[in-house]
């Protein structure tokens, strides 16, 4: 996708499309970085956030067990199909 740099007051800036921003969870603040003549943006965002403390409430509920039961520990698939 190209676009164009614009004046933004005594900044430019570059308009980012919402579906990039949605895709990339990009919101109110991001990292920039400038690597090998490239500009990076990163969302400050960090992937699977939050995901211990769903976890534990998961654990709490009793909500954390597997919803196919065929693949529990020792079943038949486990023993016939797995390789380590």
């Amino acid at each position: 996708m190209r676009t164009k740099i614009v004046a933004i007051g005594n900044s430019r800036g570059i308009r980012i499309p919402q579906t990039l921003l949605k895709q990339c969870q990009l919101e109110d603040s991001v990292e920039l970085e400038a690597k090998n003549g490239e500009l990076v943006i990163r969302s400050l965002i960090k992937p699977r956030t939050g995901w211990t403390q769903a976890f534990r409430e998961m654990a709490s509920k009793k909500e954390d067990r597997l919803l196919d039961p065929s693949l529990s520990p020792g079943s038949e698939w486990e023993r016939t199909e797995w390789t380590w």
